[in-house]
């Protein structure tokens, strides 16, 4: 009820789809929608000249905020087929994906296992029977894995936002930050921030997906 364009899921796990359903725009403010609107801006035109949409996700340690952004982005642009966007994450450092954000994204109906295991696990993250896994690591911003150019780095935390004035090879920086659900950990809080955090993330990245004609 939200969007420009038509939903069409290519079997986004029925849980997942649940919650996309049910997110709700009308919770953003106006002053955050203007946070929002470069971001916006830069998928539509890249939509409209049809060129391929990078969205790398920067945060500090690539262990929270990040991750979220970049699965909910590519569930998100898959549930409204927005054509070739491709996601990413990175850090100003390295640290390792935080368990509790895998245990979130899991709670909400995505199948992750992990591929590697060591310091830095490294997961298969999945949203849909149909589409390639989103491998989930830290690394980085500068990791091999991640693009080198034509790309918008969308910082997701103040720390990394004021620390990454000059990010090479972005087309655009964006700064769009999120509060730290780390605040939280080992609390009685800490299931029902993380799950908070995430559904934030996941319904401000609704919104932007749903302002953009095909």
């Amino acid at each position: 009820m939200y969007s420009k364009m038509t939903p069409i899921t290519h079997n986004i796990f029925p849980e997942i789809e649940k919650i996309i359903k049910s997110l709700d725009t009308q919770v953003i403010s106006n002053k955050r929608k203007i946070v929002l609107q470069p971001l916006v801006d830069f998928i539509q035109l890249k939509v409209s000249k049809k060129q391929d949409i990078r969205l790398n996700f920067i945060c500090t340690h690539n262990s929270r905020r990040s991750h979220l952004c970049q699965i909910w982005a590519q569930t998100i642009a898959n549930y409204f087929s927005v054509k070739n966007v491709f996601c990413y994450s990175g850090g100003t450092e390295a640290t390792a994906l935080f368990p509790m954000v895998a245990r979130t994204l899991q709670n909400s109906g995505f199948k992750i296992s992990i591929i590697s295991e060591n310091n830095n696990p490294i997961y298969s993250i999945k949203y849909s029977n149909n589409e390639h896994p989103i491998i989930g690591f830290s690394k980085n911003l500068e990791d091999a894995f991640n693009p080198k150019s034509e790309f918008a780095a969308i910082l997701t935390c103040s720390q990394a936002d004021g620390n990454c004035p000059f990010i090479s090879g972005a087309e655009k920086r964006i700064p769009i930050t999120f509060e730290d659900p780390k605040a939280f950990d080992n609390t009685p809080q800490q299931v029902e921030k993380y799950n908070q955090r995430s559904l934030q993330i996941a319904t401000e990245l609704f919104y932007i997906f749903s302002q953009i004609n095909s």
